[in-house]
């Protein structure tokens, strides 16, 4: 199984967005030196709360001077507000740049990202469609030619052309159905309670077996360690709290349900942003929806996890709810010296 680190660049009202990326380079700093495989990072925009991690291209190229091993995975890149031409040649640099250790997280994205970018929500599965198409056009075709209804593109060369062949690996939501079918990896969101998702990941492992390939799934989760297991919940509790209620902050500046369903974003309607934000830190780990605990209790959910057909990457969530840095760098530490040998997992310095 391999570990990573999944970071938002959720931003206090008032913290310093200078202070907040330097942090999150220290933090994938120590993920490297630590043994830790892979570093996601959001795209968003437009949202200070939930994220201004606006060009995780731009970070990763940053990181990988400082980080010979880990992986840099975006996750996921907002197809629909892209140029594709523009969009491949920046993904081939970054891959040149870390020498051939990017992943492509592709995504429609929230609905207020496409507000935010002046692109209609209803565009927005034909937009997906079409970029994706184009991408893989320009990254394994000498030229791209292509004829849709937002882009007609006449024998055109993209350069650069990246490291890895045919290209970066793909990544999706699980909820993407296509994923199985075209052998993308998956990533299952930090909302989901361990017992409602197990049977989708289970389903979805069977589905990628059914049409010929292995399934890789990335699991995340808010993390937090402490030996003192009541101590941990206490430091957690309000930035999980944070954590949530930012994830849920753009929800009130959305559409009204009915204009959301009408135009593919019926998700977003069901209220499962808003009431994550009403639960009590108790319900939260309850349900295991974030990992809280000392290293040996945080390790037997971790293992628990991995057993679920299908689940081969453990990504935290590490720095929620703009939790301070240094807490951060100590439940880094305290992973990799308590429980990733109690994982029987070794760090690959």
């Amino acid at each position: 199984m391999r570990l990573g680190l999944y970071f938002e660049m959720q931003t206090p009202p008032g913290k310093d967005h200078h202070q907040v990326y330097w942090e999150v380079v220290r933090q994938a700093e120590a993920a490297e030196r630590l043994g830790f495989d892979v570093v996601s990072l959001v795209e968003h925009h437009c949202q200070e709360q939930f994220s201004i991690s606006a060009n995780p291209l731009a970070f990763f190229t940053a990181v990988a001077q400082r980080a010979q091993r880990l992986r840099f995975r975006t996750a996921l890149h907002v197809l629909p507000v892209h140029n594709p031409i523009r969009l491949a040649g920046e993904i081939a640099a970054a891959d040149i740049l870390t020498n051939g250790r990017i992943e492509c997280g592709i995504g429609r994205g929230h609905p207020w990202i496409l507000i935010s970018a002046g692109v209609p929500m209803e565009e927005s599965k034909e937009r997906f469609d079409e970029v994706l198409a184009i991408l893989e056009q320009a990254w394994t075709q000498p030229r791209v030619n292509f004829e849709g209804k937002f882009y007609t593109i006449r024998d055109q060369v993209v350069v650069p052309r990246p490291v890895q062949k045919l290209h970066p690996k793909f990544f999706a939501t699980i909820r993407d159905a296509r994923a199985a079918r075209r052998g993308w990896g998956v990533l299952v969101p930090p909302v989901y309670p361990t017992s409602e998702i197990k049977e989708q990941i289970t389903a979805h492992a069977a589905d990628c077996g059914a049409h010929g390939h292995t399934p890789d799934v990335v699991y995340i989760r808010a993390t937090y360690l402490d030996d003192d297991p009541d101590r941990a919940r206490r430091e957690a509790g309000p930035f999980l709290h944070n954590f949530f209620a930012y994830n849920a902050s753009p929800m009130a500046s959305l559409p009204p349900k009915e204009e959301l369903q009408r135009k593919g974003y019926g998700y977003y309607t069901e209220g499962r942003l808003e009431r994550l934000a009403r639960l009590s830190v108790d319900e939260i780990l309850e349900r295991e929806i974030a990992f809280v605990g000392t290293p040996e209790q945080v390790a037997e959910q971790i293992d628990r996890v991995r057993k679920i057909s299908g689940v081969t990457e453990f990504a935290m969530i590490v720095n929620f709810g703009g939790l301070e840095h240094w807490k951060v760098l100590r439940t880094l530490d305290l992973f990799a010296r308590r429980v990733m040998p109690a994982l029987g997992l070794e760090a690959k310095s």
